[in-house]
């Protein structure tokens, strides 16, 4: 069993978990459970499933967490791109999520 709090893409994921949060908070109240809801569940599910995998028997199982974590890091920079198009943020708060993607 691995220890998912040393792991430096597991720190990161939380990282994005709270600048999504952060970035979100600022959005237009009816996007509370449209937009908002689905990008602040896509981060989440970044070092969540990270966590999940490391508690799994074997690397294939890790690998296919780890490839279900990636899975939400590029729904949530489709939607990023989205909040951009959007105006919904400030532009340099999307930047620096994305470069953390």
């Amino acid at each position: 069993m691995r220890n998912f709090r040393s792991l430096v893409v597991w720190q990161k994921g939380m990282s994005i978990v709270t600048k999504t949060y952060d970035l979100t908070a600022m959005f237009p109240n009816e996007e509370k459970y449209g937009l908002k809801s689905q990008m602040c569940r896509a981060a989440v599910s970044v070092p969540s499933n990270i966590a999940e995998g490391c508690s799994r028997g074997s690397d294939k199982d890790f690998v296919r967490f780890l490839e279900i974590a990636l899975g939400s890091l590029f729904e949530l920079e489709t939607q990023l791109l989205l909040v951009q198009e959007l105006n919904y943020s400030n532009q340099e708060s999307v930047k620096l999520l994305l470069s953390i993607i």
